[in-house]
């Protein structure tokens, strides 16, 4: 079967499966998607959009009702495709709703809609990693009774074709539902949540090992010749005959459960089980622009404040592509939604691995410097450093509420006006005399300092040939280092944290650590790696 029928045949299941599964639409009964449900929330002084599905050229209303019994109203026509999408009026934040959409022949209500901020949480397995694996799931459990957060997630679906829907629904925070939930995204939005005193929407749709390039519509990344070894990769992976055989017999498996399940239904008789998706390359988490199709593009649109991200361990061996490709993604995020620069805030990679005696090279230091390179390349960022919450012997380090505090940070500083600091120490400049590396740092908030012990540990130094020994280092002010080691005359270069798993201590007064760095830009590890 060609490419170009095996899309069609695709598509073909695709259109039959969403008849099978959403059979009022051909009775022109308008019907919304899993995002517009009970418990919802709506992002607070914004015109957010709400959109649907109905008869061809049919008549939507939207009336939003609030409690005094106050309402609004808004109406439109679907188009020759059946869609249709109206704009609500802006709404104060903590005002609660009911949203009924009315069409010609029936009507959807919506209730207990509320007002706040509203944060997706994406990434991989260290955003998707839920409560219930974290620090204390126990006593955090106990304390979960919050009402006015409200969680929804997005299942895991791998595909070359744009989704529309999903399957899920918006839940109050309680010990129940918390349990399962990214622990990342729920101690982010608590943060929010008890210190603006108003709800809280997070959406999460991480998924574990996921690459960057899975996250992105595949279109931007072709034609590029930063991604082209990556793409033709690819395109060999696509060519393969047993993959593609998997996936015929699994399209041709679908398309009978398809007619079976339609004709049971018709006899009331139970719809058989569905057969399972092949779990195979061409549907997994890495292939690109699955992610973005199979569980980012129905989001696309939703009213939010902004994203929190947490992923670029399936990319630290191509971490000089990564700077290029985390900037595309966020860019382009944000020319989709079409809400201009919305907040954009990421972890650093923890420390990880067995540490190492001596300097040496690492592609997780180099990913780590390319997620820092993002804050100068894109407005609205923030990275939040963990180098010192890792755990040597497990890539999910379990103290996410230190993760999520840090991400709060960024939020309530940017974003919510409060005047704490938010960003960690970042090396700024370096001057040579005596000898000695001066080092210039920015964002140090109340100043530099260490932890644990008195003594900055964690730097590494070099002379001109490119050779980096352990350094010693003391603090000479607010905001300047220096560092020298007795066998190197004239320093070259310096770096800090430069490993997989770094063993450093210096920090800002408020406790957030200095951000990893090297002064020189010599080739790394991963330079070649595309």
């Amino acid at each position: 079967m060609t490419a170009i029928k095996r899309i069609l045949r695709m598509a073909t299941g695709i259109m039959s499966l969403a008849l099978f599964l959403y059979p009022p639409v051909l009775k022109g009964a308008v019907t919304l998607p899993a995002l517009f449900g009970n418990h919802m929330v709506l992002q607070r002084d914004h015109s957010n959009p709400v959109w649907g599905w109905g008869h061809p050229g049919e008549r939507i209303t939207v009336k939003a009702i609030q409690q005094d019994g106050a309402w609004r109203e808004h109406s439109t026509v679907t188009g020759a495709d059946g869609k249709w999408l109206v704009r609500l009026d802006p709404m104060e934040a903590r005002s609660r709703w009911t949203l009924v959409v009315e069409g010609q022949n029936n009507e959807v209500r919506i209730t207990d809609v509320v007002v706040g901020e509203v944060w997706l949480c994406a990434g991989q397995s260290n955003m998707q990693w839920s409560v219930n694996q974290s620090n204390d799931p126990d006593l955090e459990k106990l304390a979960a009774h919050y009402p006015d957060i409200r969680m929804i997630t997005v299942p895991l679906l791998g595909t070359q074709v744009p989704q529309e829907d999903f399957e899920g629904q918006w839940e109050q925070c309680t010990p129940e539902s918390v349990q399962n939930f990214s622990a990342v995204g729920y101690f982010f939005g608590r943060q929010i949540h008890q210190t603006l005193d108003m709800p809280v929407g997070l959406i999460d749709n991480a998924w574990g090992g996921s690459s960057a390039e899975a996250w992105v519509r595949r279109d931007l990344l072709e034609g590029q010749e930063v991604f082209e070894p990556l793409m033709q990769r690819w395109a060999a992976i696509e060519s393969n005959p047993e993959l593609l055989k998997a996936m015929d017999e699994y399209e041709q498996a679908r398309e009978d459960w398809i007619r079976q399940s339609a004709q049971a239904r018709l006899k009331g008789e139970p719809v058989p089980p569905q057969p399972s998706r092949p779990r195979n390359r061409l549907t997994d988490q890495h292939r690109p622009g699955n992610i973005y199709n199979g569980i980012l593009r129905p989001l696309i649109g939703y009213g939010i404040r902004g994203a929190i991200w947490y992923q670029g361990e399936s990319n630290a061996g191509r971490a000089y592509q990564y700077r290029e490709l985390f900037p595309l993604m966020i860019q382009s995020w944000r020319d989709e939604w079409g809400q201009g620069d919305f907040p954009f805030y990421w972890v650093q990679l923890a420390d990880f691995r067995d540490e190492k005696p001596e300097p040496s090279e690492s592609d997780w230091a180099e990913l780590r410097e390319a997620q820092t390179m993002t804050m100068d390349r894109l407005p609205n960022t923030g990275e939040a450093v963990i180098i010192d919450l890792g755990e040597a012997h497990d890539i999910h380090p379990k103290n996410k509420q230190d993760v999520g505090k840090r991400l709060a940070r960024w939020a309530l500083a940017r974003d919510y006006g409060f005047e704490i600091v938010c960003r960690s120490p970042r090396y700024k400049s370096m001057e040579v005399s005596d000898g000695k590396a001066i080092l210039t740092f920015d964002h140090v908030g109340g100043g530099l300092d260490t932890f644990d012990v008195r003594t900055p540990i964690g730097f590494a130094i070099a002379g001109s040939d490119r050779k980096f020994v352990r350094a010693d280092a003391r603090i000479t002010g607010p905001s300047t280092i220096e560092v020298w080691s007795d066998s190197i005359a004239t320093p070259a270069s310096v770096r800090y944290g430069w490993a997989d798993n770094p063993v450093c201590n210096v920090q800002n007064r408020e406790g957030l650590p200095l951000t990893p760095f090297r002064t020189d830009d010599w080739p790394g590890v991963t330079a070649g790696n595309y």
